[in-house]
């Protein structure tokens, strides 16, 4: 009867063991697949920050590049206009000068 209870005590002890070491790994494997994940959110979002720097560069480069379109037509239009008003003052002094029919 002692060695019964000796066995089964041994038993309940090595059962007690196996528990706890299935535990630790249960443990250990949820620690890694949880590391694993954050290292994948940490990569997305790095690279969502990349992305957005690099949408922000071609932003503010094509935001310089209208502006200078925009500049240049500005320029042009308004030397279109003195052209156009140049020519209108040499047509009133040329008439002024012409004596009338």
């Amino acid at each position: 009867m002692m060695v019964d209870q000796e066995e089964q005590s041994l038993k309940e002890s090595r059962r007690l063991e196996k528990r706890a070491a299935e535990e630790a790994e249960r443990l250990a494997k949820e620690h890694e697949r949880k590391k694993a994940y954050l290292a994948k959110e940490r990569a997305i979002e790095e690279d969502q920050k990349e992305r957005e720097t690099k949408r922000a560069e071609k932003r503010a480069a094509e935001e310089i590049r209208q502006s200078a379109r925009d500049q240049a037509r500005r320029k042009a239009n308004l030397a279109r206009e003195q052209v156009i008003a140049e020519a209108q003052e040499a047509r009133k002094l040329k008439a002024k000068k012409q004596p009338p029919e």
